[in-house]
């Protein structure tokens, strides 16, 4: 089995969110995939995936974001809302009520290859890790996410495969993962938002499309572990573990003797959340 890597840094969240989501993604669109964490190379700390069928399954992830668009996926008998652009019927549906902001998408490309994002709306969780707020919808940030992806696949596209969380832009709504494009009124002293309508002060916040999607993908199936009111802690893993393992070695509920453990906060901006770096727990 061939290994890949790319460069994580361990204290952003959303970083080791996406990574968790690179696997699930390699696992889902090529086959048996493995991953983990390397924090002690020269180069680096890595996250390294494994797999038999790839040349390199980072850059087929990216490549299947950049054919992909969003569709959203309402229950049946609904009243679809005519924002709404792109929708499928569904017969089963994860919440008792659904939402426009919020409904489940798939993520779908020319070929047919799908991925069900929709963890947000997960009706069968006390924590949905959903951060967003106001009136943008799962569907449309999802959508704005891989057109900054594929502009960046275009214009910055070596960058893009060496280091694909590291590589940022200018966005506007997003999902809320990236501590990077976080802020707050009360830290920078004034609203970003405020700015909006004077050209000459307007200001960007900047962060990684590749970031926020991949690590909506790797919320899927896992979830940080709660500790207390918007307290979290995640654990990343030395060893080589496939999806099924690694789910619970992200919430720290897998005994492992190669692991480090971090704890982070969500903050509140407005009605947003947002991630806070983390702080390494235990010692190597």
């Amino acid at each position: 089995m061939s290994i890949y890597a790319i460069p994580v840094d361990l204290t952003n969240p959303g970083q080791v969110l996406a990574c968790m989501g690179f696997l699930e993604a390699s696992e889902a669109l090529l086959g048996y995939t493995e991953a983990r964490f390397d924090w002690q190379p020269a180069t680096g700390t890595q996250f390294q995936l494994r797999t038999e069928i790839s040349e390199n399954p980072f850059t087929d992830v990216l490549a299947f974001l950049v054919d992909a668009k969003a569709i959203a996926i309402a229950p049946r008998d609904w009243l679809v809302p005519s924002k709404i652009t792109e929708f499928t019927i569904a017969d089963t549906f994860p919440a008792l009520e659904a939402d426009a902001t919020s409904l489940p998408i798939l993520l779908r490309d020319a070929t047919g290859h799908s991925a069900l994002l929709s963890h947000w709306a997960d009706g069968g969780v006390d924590e949905t890790f959903k951060l967003y707020a106001g009136n943008r919808s799962a569907q449309k940030i999802a959508n704005d996410m891989l057109r900054e992806i594929t502009t960046l696949w275009n214009t910055r596209h070596d960058a893009l495969l060496l280091d694909p969380l590291n590589v940022l832009c200018s966005m506007g709504g997003s999902f809320n993962f990236d501590p990077r494009g976080a802020w707050m009124g009360l830290d920078v002293g004034y609203s970003i938002n405020d700015l909006k309508s004077v050209k000459e002060l307007e200001q960007k916040v900047v962060a990684s499309p590749v970031v926020e999607l991949m690590a909506a993908w790797g919320l899927q199936n896992a979830r940080p572990f709660e500790l207390s009111l918007r307290q979290y802690r995640y654990a990343v893993w030395n060893d080589w573990l496939p999806p099924q393992l690694a789910r619970p070695a992200l919430s720290g509920q897998l005994p492992m003797a190669r692991k480090r453990q971090y704890q982070f906060a969500l903050d509140l901006s407005g009605k947003n959340k947002i991630v806070c770096y983390a702080i390494q727990e235990n010692t190597p």
